[in-house]
């Protein structure tokens, strides 16, 4: 029987990106409700081991061939791996009319490669034990794409079609696949844009709930979808954004005339 405060004990996770930001937040949140977990970085070896205790630590570069597939491999050596976090991500922004074939070619092996693999993988093991859950952290910019991060954005499109055709084949032998879309998220990596008083505003402007989120924003969305409770949402995708992808605020844009 299911232990209700620890309702993921027996349960291993794997989760990429784990070493700051949402990664970290959902890595924590996974093993506070009993999962063991597995924690991938790239070059933050140190934040990997502050996010959780006593996690086994593995790093992989996505841009690199095979690093999914040997990452896959390395967490599988200490066990079933039965929830996939697939959160790590690169995003480089610059001019869409600039952009050139090695900079689609690194987004393509870390954004959506290193998913599909990473699933090819984990998932028939899951399938095959009649229970799994992979949960993809993609971006409200699949919604409201921008031209300084067309390629970002277009994976993250690329990586939810990717999860639905997927879970259509192993919905019915207890494995999930879904995601979850944030918005404008203050994370690690953003502090310094945070601090300058402008941006803020003009972020904050434009969100309903009328502030960024945090990583913490993200963390009971996927634990849901990690939970037993969820087994009959596949194929979903969550925006945890605070209403930004309905539209703009009210009074964000100047009223019609």
């Amino acid at each position: 029987m299911t232990d209700a405060a620890q309702p993921l004990s027996g349960r291993r996770a794997l989760v990429t990106g784990a070493d700051r930001g949402i990664g970290r937040a959902v890595a924590r949140g996974l093993a506070g409700q009993g999962a063991t977990i597995v924690l991938h970085h790239l070059g933050n070896a140190e934040g990997a081991r502050e996010t959780v205790a006593g996690a086994e630590i593995f790093e992989a570069d996505f841009t690199r061939p095979d690093a999914a597939a040997h990452l896959a491999r390395a967490a599988l050596s200490g066990g079933p791996v039965d929830i996939l976090i697939a959160n790590a991500a690169i995003e480089r922004r610059g001019p869409w009319v600039e952009i050139g074939a090695e900079t689609v070619a690194d987004h393509v092996a870390a954004n959506f490669t290193s998913l599909l693999t990473l699933c090819q993988q984990l998932v028939p093991p899951m399938a095959a034990r009649g229970w799994g859950r992979v949960v993809a952290v993609g971006s409200v910019m699949a919604a409201r794409p921008r031209s300084e991060t067309l390629v970002y954005a277009a994976l993250k499109s690329a990586q939810l079609t990717a999860l639905r055709a997927i879970a259509r084949d192993v919905a019915a032998r207890g494995v999930t696949l879904n995601a979850v879309a944030p918005g404008a998220i203050e994370t690690e990596r953003m502090v310094e844009r945070y601090a300058d008083p402008v941006f803020r505003a003009a972020v904050e402007a434009k969100i309903p709930a009328g502030r960024p989120g945090l990583p913490e924003d993200c963390v009971p969305p996927v634990l849901m979808l990690c939970g037993d409770g969820a087994s009959y949402i596949t194929g979903a995708e969550i925006p945890v954004d605070g209403g930004w992808t309905i539209g703009d605020a009210p009074g964000a844009l100047p009223a019609a005339s």
